[in-house]
This record gives C-alpha cells, sequence and structure tokens, in this order.
C-alpha cells in the first residue's frame, strides 16, 4: 500500500477512537432490570437445503440441511447509574439440530458504558449497517449472516454530535479485535487433508461514520459518509510450510495500520499487507418528507489496493429505501442491486505488465477469498458479508472458501402492518454468478430466491409473537431447488426492574 492509503486506514481507527469528549446524542431513557427471551423453530423442505432467505442474515442460527429446528433461551441485564455510567451483560444458548455440535452459545457479553462510549466483551448479535436490518440484501463487510465473533470493542455506537459545528455533525465508530472458534467444524467439514486453513483466526474491524444534518430539520436532507476497515490475521496454517502466522502486537499495529508484513511473515504479506484486508466505502442520503422518508445508497467494497483506490468500477451494492410509517399495509420498500463481477480486472496486479501498460492495472480481486486465510471472510463456514455470495457451507465437495464470487444481483424487500396484530415481510432476489476470476463457470449460473414471512401479535398475550414463513429457491447456483415451511414462536419480556443508582 502506498502511503496515503496507510493514512486513510489509520484516520479511521483514530475517528473511532478519539471520541471521549464529544456529548451523546440522546438521554439514554431505557429501563433497568433483569430481561428474559424465549424462542422455538422449525422448518420442513422439499430439498436438501433450506430456502435461501430462510436461512441467510439470520446470526448463523437455523441449519443449512432442510428439517432443521432450534431452541433458545437467554437472560439478559441492564442498570444505569446516576453518573452516567451503564452496565449491561446477556448470555443466550440454543439447542439446535442438525448441527456437529447440537449445543451451542448464541450470546454472551458484557458492556460498559458512560455518555456515548462503549466498551464491549464478548459475543453479542447486533445490527451495525446503514442499511435496513429487515429488507436490505445485507452489509458487504459485515452483515448478520454469520454467528457474531468473539470480540472486545471500543465504540461510539451511536451518532453522537460533535462540539462547534452548531448540530450540524455527528460521528459515530468501531474498534474492535475478535477471534474465531470455529477449528472443530472446520475439521469435520474439510474432507481432503491436502485443504490448508488457519486454525484460531484473529479478526480486526473499524470504522468511522460522518452524518451531516440541519439541526432545526429546515432542510430536509441527510448525508451519511463512512469507511469501514476490517482483517483476517493471526493463527495457525495446517500448511506446515507456513504453520504460526504472525501475531505479536507490532503485528497488530501492522494489520491496523494496512502494513505490509515483517519477520515471519509469507512471501505474499510481506509484498502487499500483512493478513487479508477487506472493507467499503459507505454512503446514504436521506430526504425527510412530510410521514414519509427516501433514502439511496451506495456501498463501494475493496478488496485491496485496487479498491481502494477505485479501480473496480461499479461494483458494490446499490439501495433505495421508502419508509412510509403511517401507510398501513405497504410500510417499507428496498430495492438493491448487488454488482461484483469487474473486480478491478482478471488479473492480479502483481503479474501486470506495468512496462507495457502504464498505470495500477488489474486486480483480479476475487472477493471474499485469500490464499492463506483459505476460509476467506467466513466463520463457521457462514459468509460474514453479504449472502448473495454464496457461503462456502454450500460447497459439495468439502472445500473452504466462496465459489460465488462474480455476481450480479436484483434483490427487493417490502414489509407492513395487515393489521394491528398482523405483519408481513417480503424478500425476492435475481441473481447471476459467473464463478471466480480464476475459477469461471463454463456457462453462467442463475438463481431466484423468495421468501414470505407473516407474524400475528395476540392482545391478550404480552410479549408473544408467532411467525409463520414460506421461501422457495430456483436456480443452479446453491445445488439446491428447495420449497419449504417454517414456524417461530417467541416470548420476551421483563422478570425484575432495578431503580436508578
Amino acid at each position: 500500500m502506498n502511503m496515503n492509503t496507510k493514512r486513510l486506514f489509520f484516520s479511521s481507527m483514530l475517528v473511532a477512537m478519539m471520541n471521549a469528549g464529544v456529548a451523546p446524542a440522546q438521554t439514554d431513557n431505557e429501563p433497568a432490570g433483569w430481561l428474559y427471551r424465549t424462542e422455538i423453530f422449525a422448518s420442513a423442505a422439499s430439498d436438501r437445503y433450506t430456502p435461501f432467505w430462510m436461512v441467510s442474515n439470520r446470526n448463523g442460527l437455523v441449519p443449512l440441511e432442510a428439517g432443521n429446528a432450534y431452541l433458545s433461551a437467554g437472560i439478559f441485564y441492564r442498570q444505569q447509574y446516576a453518573n452516567g455510567i451503564r452496565w449491561s451483560g446477556g448470555a443466550d444458548v440454543a439447542a439446535v439440530t442438525p448441527r456437529y455440535r447440537n449445543l451451542m452459545v448464541r450470546q454472551l457479553y458484557t458492556e460498559v458504558a458512560y455518555r456515548s462510549l462503549l466498551l464491549s466483551v464478548g459475543s453479542r448479535e447486533q445490527h451495525r449497517s446503514l442499511w435496513d436490518k429487515d429488507l436490505s440484501s445485507g452489509d458487504m463487510v459485515r452483515s448478520g449472516n454469520a454467528r457474531p465473533i468473539p470480540e472486545i470493542r471500543v465504540a461510539m455506537p451511536e451518532y453522537t454530535l460533535v462540539p462547534r459545528t452548531k448540530g450540524w455533525l455527528s460521528i459515530k465508530g468501531d474498534f474492535s479485535v475478535g477471534r474465531s472458534f470455529d477449528t472443530g467444524y472446520l475439521e469435520q467439514f474439510i474432507r481432503d487433508s491436502l485443504i490448508y486453513y488457519v486454525r484460531d483466526v484473529l479478526w480486526h474491524h473499524k470504522s468511522a461514520y460522518f452524518r451531516i444534518e440541519s439541526p432545526d430539520g429546515r432542510l430536509p436532507l441527510t448525508f451519511e459518509i463512512g469507511l469501514q476497515h476490517g482483517a483476517q490475521w493471526g493463527g495457525t496454517s495446517t500448511n506446515p510450510r507456513i504453520a504460526n502466522q504472525p501475531q505479536t502486537l507490532s503485528d497488530f499495529a501492522r494489520v491496523v495500520l494496512g502494513m505490509e508484513g515483517g519477520k515471519g511473515s509469507t512471501a505474499s504479506d510481506s509484498i502487499n499487507v500483512l493478513g487479508n484486508h477487506y472493507g467499503s466505502y459507505d454512503l446514504r442520503l436521506t430526504y425527510k418528507g412530510s410521514g414519509w422518508t427516501a433514502g439511496v445508497y451506495h456501498q463501494r467494497y475493496f478488496d485491496d489496493k485496487s479498491g481502494v483506490i477505485f479501480g473496480n468500477a461499479w461494483d458494490g451494492l446499490w439501495g433505495l429505501q421508502v419508509d412510509m410509517p403511517e401507510n398501513g399495509w405497504l410500510q417499507k420498500v428496498v430495492l438493491e442491486i448487488l454488482e461484483t463481477r469487474n473486480q478491478t480486472g482478471p488479473f492480479h496486479f502483481i503479474q501486470f505488465d506495468h512496462a507495457k501498460h502504464p498505470g495500477v492495472g488489474g486486480g483480479g480481486d476475487n472477493y471474499y477469498n485469500n490464499g492463506e486465510y483459505t476460509t476467506g471472510l467466513s466463520y463457521l463456514n457462514r459468509g460474514a458479508g453479504s449472502p448473495l455470495l454464496p457461503s462456502p457451507e454450500y460447497n459439495t465437495d468439502g472445500t473452504v472458501g466462496f465459489q460465488n464470487t462474480r455476481v450480479h444481483s436484483w434483490h427487493a424487500g417490502l414489509s407492513g402492518d395487515l393489521s394491528p396484530r398482523w405483519a408481513y415481510r417480503m424478500l425476492a432476489t435475481l441473481t447471476h454468478s459467473w464463478g471466480q476470476p480464476y475459477r469461471p463457470f463454463r456457462n453462467m449460473k442463475r438463481g431466484a430466491y423468495g421468501l414470505l414471512e407473516v407474524s400475528y401479535r395476540h392482545p391478550k398475550l404480552p410479549g408473544w409473537l408467532f411467525t409463520a414463513s414460506a421461501g422457495m429457491d430456483r436456480g443452479s447456483i446453491l445445488g439446491s431447488e428447495s420449497a419449504g415451511f417454517g414456524l417461530r414462536i417467541s416470548k420476551c419480556g421483563i422478570l425484575a426492574t432495578s431503580p436508578r443508582r
């Protein structure tokens, strides 16, 4: 990476950590005390896999195999003190079948916060993206598709006003380090001893977002812009020629700053950067009307230097969202296009003949994949980014990595209330895949995925939610043309309240 690229990564880290003196965006009035949540789910499908949108963006909880079920139970605590300090924690476990281990820890975390700053330790399900949680196809860098990675995180999770900007500028961000705990699963999934992977992978993520909006609401436009940077590093490769990956404190500094590898790094990491790096530039413009809002957004994904300097053309997520909360039966509409076909050309810039062709050259980025970290951007073999680049879990040959990285997808989501008791959500996706830059399909593959979800709340059963879902997949991308049905029943409530201290 050149010096400008390093400064870009460093500035995002700095912004995410420097905000201790910024005033909080709003008063935290959430009640303190003990809360609980229980949930039971079961589904059946006509083919080998559960339909795509019944599995995807569920925090890795729903198994891919058809005929699955789970029972989860969680307890959570929150306490707020008069001096502005807040403390919270939670534990959530689930019994799941079929799965390589039927008992899983869904969430286990503790957090302490002061004003707008938060320190979190553990594994927690949460939505961090600028895109809609329920209707978007998903964030390309960190979505809710895979299980949450256990991590230590320092964050300003909500937009917070920056002093001396007269209320126009707000900021949020995060800085985290995590670790994978999926060695047991990978040992079972991988069938060939010559397929190498890295055990105990370390993760790093940081982000910085800025929001500009009129403090008095006279200007109906809100503009958000941000940067995400993620990396996989450290761990121990099953390839005996690589073995232990560099993971000292100085190596972590190289990862944070996007620098090339030092002592003990592979030849590739010494030439490029230490570890597997990826990220995105995120932009959103929202117009606020009378009783409705409309927003357009773009997530420009990058997988190496060529993407950082915008060499990958139109690749990324493009979207439109319209919110009409007073409209009843149609309250939200999301339309998206996901494009990943360019990848800065078919060849990596190292093989590019710079003498004949001046410039940065090609990329052959092969999104989500990496030479050393062969499991790519996945955890427990499920993609941590957009599910529209299908997870390695779909690989039928026991290999790891993403086999469909050059895709073009159209996606739509709708939701609303049919009555005070009934609500619905619909997702529909049409996608095309050309394989990988280095392993293209001989013939383009197509896929179509759909979901209809209907929820019911009874006025005499507070805290209960009954949800039925039906999904259908067609095409050749997933290796399964499945129709399925699922039923989920959940109950949440307050066990005991606690006075503010």
